[in-house]
């Protein structure tokens, strides 16, 4: 590469993408074409797939030496993780990032470039239709509806994963590397000037998605407790609603008490108060034990990743342990 080119960085998570891959390749080479002014280079981060997936960066690596960088992680970390890893290693003055499957119109990153120009630090992607099955797309929507309302204030209300960012926002999300959060949910939160561009999210073409329902139920807990007070806070509300009731409750037994000289019958009710209680205090105990995970987690200062290989130009950067 020369040094008469500002460079474009592209970082492309993968995981299980051994069918999208050959075509993902072509179209994000491609993309050079339209960018004269620019060195391309294209970061693929392999988050500890078990298919052909290394093996196809590999062989297209020793193609194009000078466009294509491997990041081999030593198993899988997590989308999360494996974008911090791209991140490190991208030289780019600007880096777009993008899933492997490219379900998300990767011709944008052209406009993307062009906003970034204008002096934009952030554009985003936002999605504003989404071809994917009905219950993913619900999915979606409601995610990104709480996250608008409760953990990140004027949010794009249809999210995004695609996007890209100046190299100034690559330093602090270098310097943050956050573990048990949403990259995205905290590249918007820090506040540089951004600007959002709408696309549609394709229907899925080849292979199977690993985005799991575990994984996404472990994304929304992470971040409304990384971004939002709203658990703890509901504990807080909850016990004084209950304490107010249980006061009035109390009050109502004593005047009973005193006026009919019985108290309540019935050891139905009382258990099933018991059962409440109980499920409340566990419920309650287990939102500030996340809370107290993650603080354990942060203080062991474990990597957010490992990387086992890297495969591209000579970089300072290029660890082994990041």
């Amino acid at each position: 590469m020369t040094n008469s080119k500002k460079i474009f960085s592209i970082i492309v998570p993968v995981y299980q993408n051994e069918l999208n891959l050959d075509d993902t390749l072509r179209k994000l080479i491609g993309l050079q074409a339209s960018l004269p002014a620019y060195d391309l280079e294209l970061v693929f981060v392999d988050d500890g797939s078990t298919d052909r997936s290394y093996d196809i960066l590999q062989k297209a690596h020793e193609g194009q030496k000078d466009k294509i960088v491997i990041v081999k992680l030593a198993r899988n970390f997590g989308q999360n993780a494996a974008i911090y890893a791209g991140l490190r290693f991208a030289r780019g003055d600007c880096a777009g990032i993008i899933s492997a499957d490219l379900q998300d119109p990767y011709e944008l990153l052209i406009e993307m470039i062009k906003r970034w120009e204008r002096g934009s630090k952030l554009v985003i992607a936002e999605r504003a239709q989404r071809e994917d099955k009905r219950l993913a797309a619900i999915w979606s929507r409601f995610y990104w509806h709480m996250v608008r309302r409760y953990a990140g204030k004027d949010f794009p209300v249809g999210g995004f994963d695609f996007c890209l960012i100046d190299r100034q926002v690559i330093a602090e999300l270098n310097r943050i590397n956050e573990k048990n959060s949403n990259i995205f949910v905290l590249m918007f939160s820090l506040g540089f000037q951004h600007e959002i561009l709408l696309a549609t999210r394709k229907k899925r073409l080849a292979g199977k998605s690993e985005w799991t329902l575990s994984k996404k139920i472990k994304l929304f807990i992470d971040t409304f407790i990384a971004f939002s007070y709203l658990p703890i806070r509901t504990i807080t509300v909850l016990g004084l609603v209950i304490s107010i009731l249980s006061f009035f409750l109390a009050i109502g037994l004593i005047i009973n008490r005193l006026i009919k000289g019985t108290a309540y019958p019935g050891w139905t009710s009382t258990v099933l108060i018991i059962v409440f209680f109980g499920g409340l205090v566990l419920m309650s105990l287990g939102i500030i034990g996340e809370y107290l995970g993650r603080i354990l987690e942060e203080n062991r200062k474990r990597p957010n990743y490992v990387v086992e290989k890297v495969l591209g130009p000579d970089n300072p950067d290029h660890d082994h342990l990041s």
